[in-house]
């Protein structure tokens, strides 16, 4: 059984999309999509600065154009279930056509610019903390007045909150666990988000939604969504509320996936699935030079 999945913002690199433009088709559609967006994801994607793309309002429709752009370039139908790290949802619910790829954008745009928006109203941000026992970690977060906004299973929590509070964190790691930084602007899926929320909602609303071809795995808390309505409304609500990307690795354990594809720019979810399903095998699609071994893959495990 095949899955593909979809991975969220910090996975961005300069220049990541040079090698999937040199395909015309696929050049056109990006700039055809950055004209739907109003923005230049061309040019984001190819020669932008590293500091232009960890930009909220850039990094979040850039990775998810990205994705959709490869899954295209893919062009697998033999897939039985798909996820998407935070904003990578985005790109499963257009690949598992609930949305559309436009409007997958148009939402990511929006998500993008209004959470930048949040994120300027308190200084807030993220730490990884990386190993250490689960409840330890949890209870010492939280003793913070931190939130912990991703569980990503494999040793891996991210806390989000309060600057102050993540550097006492940092100063003081839970036992047996290491704490490092994470360069974003703000503290994603917690409550210091809650001004993003209704501007999507309203958005959502004028979206047209369609039967999904392929259920989706939720990383609110690993469910399978067959739902448009429903994809639609976790995507949009989970801005307030953490990841639990643990249970999507559960889950695809529990209903017997045996290949993951991670679609580009791939590497981190990866890195997650060999440490916590080291059964499930994993392919992270980079560049167009690996979709002929990527496709040898999904064949294997259709």
């Amino acid at each position: 059984m095949l899955a593909l999945i979809a991975p969220g913002q910090g996975s961005q690199t300069s220049g990541m999309l040079t090698s999937w433009i040199k395909d015309p088709a696929l050049h056109n559609l990006l700039k055809q999509w950055s004209t739907d967006i109003d923005l230049d994801l061309l040019r984001l994607g190819t020669t932008a600065e590293a500091d232009e793309i960890k930009d909220t309002a850039n990094a979040q429709p850039l990775i998810v154009a990205t994705s959709l752009l490869t899954s295209h370039a893919l062009g697998i139908k033999n897939v039985a279930i798909v996820s998407g790290h935070s904003v990578g949802e985005l790109s499963a619910a257009s690949i598992c056509g609930a949305i559309t790829d436009t409007d997958a954008l148009r939402l990511v745009r929006a998500r993008g610019i209004e959470m930048a928006k949040a994120a300027a109203l308190i200084p807030t941000g993220m730490s990884a903390v990386l190993g250490g026992d689960r409840a330890h970690v949890l209870t010492s977060i939280a003793s913070l007045g931190l939130v912990a906004a991703n569980e990503n299973g494999g040793g891996q929590i991210v806390a989000g909150g309060d600057l102050t509070a993540l550097a006492h964190l940092g100063e003081n790691p839970p036992h047996g666990s290491r704490v490092r930084t994470l360069a974003v602007a703000g503290a994603f899926h917690t409550t210091y988000m809650a001004t993003a929320v209704a501007p999507l909602v309203a958005l959502a609303a004028t979206i047209s939604t369609r039967v999904p071809v392929i259920p989706v795995v939720s990383n609110m808390d690993g469910a399978v969504i067959n739902q448009a309505d429903e994809i639609l409304a976790r995507i949009v609500n989970q801005i307030t509320h953490p990841v639990r990307w643990d249970l999507c690795m559960e889950r695809f354990k529990s209903i017997g996936v045996t290949g993951v594809i991670e679609l580009s720019p791939a590497g981190t979810l990866v890195g997650l699935l060999k440490r916590a399903v080291p059964e499930i095998e994993s392919f992270a699609l980079k560049s167009s030079a690996d979709l002929e071994a990527a496709r040898e893959f999904a064949e294997r495990h259709a």
